[in-house]
């Protein structure tokens, strides 16, 4: 007898095991199959709090995997596609979703030969992902047969474990406890398995074998759900502010839901059983396991924007550190996402860029002529140097995120994308580079009272000033797709334009400010504005392609 029991007990440990491997197996199936399709549906249908309930639900249902809808939001809120409120709506969507794995277990693994069921499965998938290894889309239709095989393996080795022992089993001593203790039990063994859906078919099993009755199910039902957010808190332990905060709005969505139900189980059990009259134990559990997921969405619902405004207080202290806005919060494991992220960094760079440029500039405006000329000499210049060492130092992080992004598996046009945003980078930096070299020497001509220096001064200042405008509003413009803007080609004709100014003048006039140093300021101008414009360009370059494919 004693050996009976060890050997069903290690049969339903194998059961579980089998039933979490077909899960993984399922996931990254599906996620090679269909994951850049799910990934665009999530962001594009995300913009309210509602819609993230239903996609986040129907995303979960299809995937079987709430953790990786989770992965994908932490993803989204990270590089800023989607903001805090709406992925707490995925969340709780994702939440109500997993529901879907306990009714195909109610409904069809009880009622089936589970094992006969799985068999083909798993021949025929065996085969397909052996024999198919140079068609990937083949190998993972293979890769999600054998996945949905080992689930149902897994489900029958539980199912007749559990069975052999079902009459050995003594349940007195925990109904002495009360059903907290059941709460407890779900709670921890969902927390050790880390897959709330295992721990539904271990409690559809017990049922189905007369081990539990439906009061204890539903308490092993609700801690199961609690036990859930323990795998999600223990995962943002080390993780970002948003993934922390995402985390705390799971945990008091499934905690607050759970404790309000189990508080009033007993009336609350008795009268859905009365309402619904279902003869099925098993489709009775399911049912009720839904509800209470249903019930929490429409409780929270209403409370999403103030709990998303308690949440943006919290975690102050785990905001990631960088210079950059997007790219510092989203993993690059998700390479469409991150792209979406360093696209938005790349933006970000190009206000900094001209934050800079217009800083240069403005250094010697009314407002500053107050200042003694050792202040300006002493001050300024460290105020600028500081802007562009943030901009390299933001150059340094994307550059580092661009590394980490082409070790994953990039398709030919996320490839391209990325080298186009790229050369975006680089040449932005060398716009700041080319005004940064000598912006000391417009200072020095800001210092100069000579009609000669004064006027160019003027003239370059509002030619810059001008440029910057028109490379704004090139960027800006969706509609705007001309890929050589004529003012690009206005900047070689103004440097000639220039130099023959200075050699006219020159010879009428007998200037303070050497020559040489105003060509040189000339020159860099006119590479700064070169080197921006064509900046734009790449960058519109790599919309104009997304908007074609879309």
């Amino acid at each position: 007898m004693v050996e009976e029991e060890i050997f069903d007990f290690w049969k339903f440990l194998a059961g579980i095991g089998i039933f979490l491997w077909g899960m993984h197996q399922l996931e990254n199936a599906i996620k090679e199959l269909g994951g850049k399709s799910f990934r665009n549906l999530l962001q594009k249908s995300t913009d309210t709090a509602f819609k993230g309930i239903l996609i986040g639900a129907f995303i979960t249902a299809i995937l079987q995997s709430s953790s990786l809808v989770t992965l994908m939001v932490l993803a989204f809120l990270g590089a800023g596609v989607i903001n805090l409120k709406n992925s707490i709506g995925v969340i709780l969507g994702a939440n109500l979703g997993t529901t879907i794995t306990a009714w195909i277990v109610a409904t069809l693994g009880f009622k089936l030969s589970v094992a006969d069921f799985a068999m083909p499965f798993l021949g025929l998938g065996s085969l397909l992902y052996l024999f198919s290894s140079t068609r990937p889309v083949l190998k993972n239709i293979g890769a999600f047969a054998v996945g949905f095989g080992l689930l149902f393996l897994g489900l029958d080795f539980m199912k007749t474990s559990i069975e052999s022992v079902a009459d050995q089993v003594d349940l007195s001593a925990f109904h002495a406890y009360g059903l907290s203790v059941y709460l407890l039990i779900g709670i921890v063994v969902t927390a050790l398995i880390q897959s709330s859906s295992a721990m539904i078919v271990i409690v559809l099993s017990a049922l189905n074998a007369q081990v539990i009755g439906l009061m204890e199910g539903v308490s092993l039902i609700i801690g199961a759900n609690i036990g859930t957010t323990v795998t999600v808190g223990i995962g943002a332990l080390g993780g970002s502010a948003d993934k922390k905060r995402l985390a705390l709005a799971h945990f008091i969505f499934n905690v607050g839901t759970g404790m309000l139900i189990f508080i009033f189980i007993h009336p609350f059990v008795n009268l859905f059983s009365k309402v619904f009259d279902i003869a099925d134990p098993l489709i009775e559990l399911v049912l009720i396991s839904t509800f209470i997921k249903t019930i929490g969405v429409i409780i929270f619902f209403p409370l999403i924007p103030r709990l998303e405004k308690w949440l943006v207080n919290r975690f102050k202290k785990s905001e990631p550190i960088g210079v950059s806005k997007y790219v510092k919060n989203v993993s690059s494991k998700i390479p469409e996402v991150g792209i979406a992220a360093l696209e938005k960094d790349i933006l970000f760079t190009f206000e900094k860029t001209e934050a800079f440029i217009i800083n240069v500039w403005n250094n010697g405006s009314k407002q500053q002529r107050h200042l003694s000329i050792w202040r300006k000499i002493l001050q300024q210049p460290t105020d600028l140097m500081e802007q562009y060492k943030q901009i390299k130092i933001l150059e340094d992080e994307l550059t580092n995120y661009h590394t980490d992004l082409q070790e994953e598996n990039l398709s030919l046009e996320d490839s391209e994308k990325l080298t186009s945003l790229m050369i975006t980078l680089r040449t932005l930096v060398y716009a700041a580079k080319d005004l940064k070299d000598v912006m000391h020497n417009i200072r020095d001509m800001e210092e100069h009272d000579d009609f000669f220096t004064e006027s160019f001064y003027k003239e370059i200042k509002s030619y810059t000033a001008l440029s910057l405008t028109k490379t704004r509003r090139f960027l800006e413009n969706e509609a705007e797709i001309d890929i050589a803007p004529a003012w690009l080609e206005e900047n070689a004709h103004q440097y000639d334009l220039w130099i023959k100014k200075i050699y006219l003048d020159v010879r009428s006039q007998s200037p303070e400010f050497p020559i040489s140093t105003l060509t040189n300021v000339i020159k860099q101008v006119i590479s700064c504005m070169d080197n921006l414009g064509s900046a734009a360009i790449h960058f519109k370059l790599n919309k104009r392609k997304v908007l074609d494919k879309e």
